[in-house]
């Protein structure tokens, strides 16, 4: 009796790199022969055996009483791309399978040294560094001149007010109250005893 353990579904591999499939099972017969068989497509009605050559080799791994069937390409190429399971003694009992992805890699457009990179990465700090600092002295700049222009506006406005008033009528004026004060209740008097003489020559 022979059981299959679960295979791997996926395996992805860059172009030209090396790699492995397994095909696990525990079974209590003697003699195996296991088979890898691919297919382009899943599903395929007529899966086609794996030719084995110096860059496709196949070994027995035994662990305990599981043991591995394992297939590896030293090389993977972009046909090798398939759906790959394994058959034991010719049978039509498949193992679950592993679909195998042979990918190209991206190549660098452009190759740049770390000495390059790390003055790239300090331009791009100074800038950030100008874009932050440009603003705030900027806006500091105008804060600073639209006070001083407050100030001088609210000078100007001071001196106007000044002109706008004639000293030597306050001074006058200020005399004249001053000395009213002073001299008000006995010019008074004496004003009302001269025009009594006055009145009283002019009578006949």
């Amino acid at each position: 009796m022979v059981t299959f353990k679960a295979d791997r579904p996926f395996l992805g591999v860059p172009l030209s790199i090396k790699a492995e499939l397994k095909c696990c099972y525990t079974t209590t017969e003697q003699q195996i022969n296991p088979t890898w068989f691919k297919s382009v497509r899943t599903g395929q009605s007529s899966p086609v055996a794996v030719n084995i050559s110096e860059n496709v080799t196949t070994r027995l791994d035994k662990a305990d009483k599981e043991l591995c069937y394992v297939l590896t390409f030293d090389s993977v190429q972009l046909n090798d791309t398939g759906m790959y399971q394994c058959v034991l003694n010719y049978s039509n009992h498949f193992s679950p399978g592993t679909y195998l992805q042979v990918y190209k890699r991206l190549k660098k457009t452009i190759n740049l040294r770390e000495s390059t990179k790390n003055k790239i990465l300090t331009a791009e700090g100074v800038l950030l560094l100008l874009c932050v600092v440009l603003p705030s002295t900027t806006l500091l700049f105008k804060s600073k001149k639209l006070h001083e222009l407050e100030k001088k506006k609210m000078k100007k406005e001071e001196e106007n007010i000044y002109q706008g008033l004639n000293l030597d009528d306050c001074c006058t004026t200020y005399d004249q109250i001053e000395r009213s004060q002073a001299h008000g209740p006995y010019q008074d008097v004496c004003n009302i005893i001269e025009e009594e003489e006055e009145f009283q020559l002019e009578k006949p």
